[in-house]
């Protein structure tokens, strides 16, 4: 089963999912990609990763623009807006959408990556353990 986490900059949201994804779940195929994407990772996403030992599965982000997302069985989306973003060029895709609703930590107060990490991992794991 091949997942994509999206969300703006794929910067610490979508590919802290993938990362986390990937370390609990060898056998999904798990990646990641932003609407608008950041020239790198954030680097509060690598430490809180390293913590956890996911870091390994950090990369260089991505656009949605440059997946197929065809071959995506399940794309997860980090808030409305993405779900809206990806539905604009492919309607058809919409039953393959699901919606988390979990916030930026760009746009948050300093601390609030944890808790934003504690939200994705929750999630992370309902998913795991869900496929």
């Amino acid at each position: 089963m091949k997942i994509l986490f999206v969300c703006t900059g794929n910067s610490f949201r979508s590919p802290v999912a993938e990362a986390l994804l990937k370390t609990l779940r060898g056998d999904l195929e798990a990646d990641s990609a932003g609407t608008h994407p950041a020239s790198t990772i954030a680097p509060n996403a690598k430490r809180l990763l390293e913590k956890m030992n996911a870091a390994k599965n950090l990369k260089t982000p991505e656009g949605v623009n440059q997946k197929n997302l065809e071959e995506y069985d399940l794309i997860v989306a980090m808030k409305e807006e993405h779900n809206n973003h990806i539905i604009n060029k492919h309607p058809h895709l919409k039953e393959k959408i699901i919606i988390w609703n979990i916030d930026d930590p760009y746009f948050l107060p300093t601390g609030s990556d944890r808790r934003i990490l504690k939200e994705i991992e929750e999630n992370v794991r309902e998913l795991s353990a869900s496929l």
